[in-house]
């Protein structure tokens, strides 16, 4: 009995991937991109907004790269950062939660290990991949419509940035974030809908080509081996 789960290993191959993407997505800088009026300290007139820290490159200040951390527990913090700080950690543990039982129901299927787990562990592999999937998409498109509606963050003085951009665009960190849960979705999906499909036995007749003279000329090899059929002998009687 064969339980066949190719597109399900291709799931898992997409799964991989999309959580490989999303931690990359989590530790990136440019979520929002804001464009500022004031050049004095900003030189490069572009500003990092992401979910652990804020940045922009200036010719006048120490160092080129001018970044500061964003903690929850800060006072200025919006809502929506705090919620991906949350949710993001929640999201990478679960998924890869989700990778190692969607590994080992890829091992049972594939090496035809029944006991009545296989399809449980499927549905669980894929209903964590929903739940990973889930876990990024509100912080994700949280941030987007706080972009899309050009939304402040009151930062204080050390952090060198103004209350507000004029104009601010999605960054990196929401694109990938939207790719990457595309691919958790999909693989979710695919282990969701497995089905057991069984690879018929060939019969005990066509296994030996349905030639019964194959049993019978072993059948009489194994009499003249055991010295109970002498054809010479028989022969020498006759005479």
């Amino acid at each position: 009995m064969s339980y066949l789960a190719h597109w399900q290993f291709f799931g898992l191959v997409l799964a991989v991937l999309g959580l490989i993407l999303m931690i990359a997505t989590t530790g990136v800088d440019d979520w929002r991109v804001w464009y500022v009026d004031d050049v004095s300290v900003i030189t490069s007139g572009t500003a990092w907004v992401g979910i652990w820290r804020a940045c922009f490159y200036s010719s006048i200040l120490d160092t080129a790269k001018f970044c500061r951390r964003i903690s929850i527990t800060d006072s200025f913090i919006p809502p929506e950062i705090a919620a991906a700080q949350v949710l993001c950690m929640t999201a990478v543990p679960v998924g890869i939660a989700a990778n190692l039982i969607a590994g080992y129901a890829m091992r049972l299927a594939y090496f035809n290990i029944d006991g009545g787990h296989v399809r449980l562990f499927f549905f669980s592999a894929g209903a964590l991949y929903f739940l990973t999937a889930t876990c990024w998409l509100i912080p994700v498109f949280w941030n987007m419509n706080s972009v899309l509606e050009n939304h402040t963050i009151d930062f204080p003085p050390e952090f060198l940035l103004p209350p507000a951009p004029y104009k601010q665009e999605l960054g990196l960190g929401i694109t990938t974030g939207i790719g990457s849960s595309v691919l958790l979705i999909i693989s979710g999906l695919l282990f969701l809908f497995y089905r057991q499909t069984r690879k018929p036995r060939k019969h005990k007749a066509e296994a030996t080509g349905g030639n019964t003279n194959l049993r019978t000329d072993a059948l009489d090899t194994e009499i003249v081996r055991e010295g109970r059929y002498n054809p010479a002998f028989k022969i020498e009687e006759k005479l």
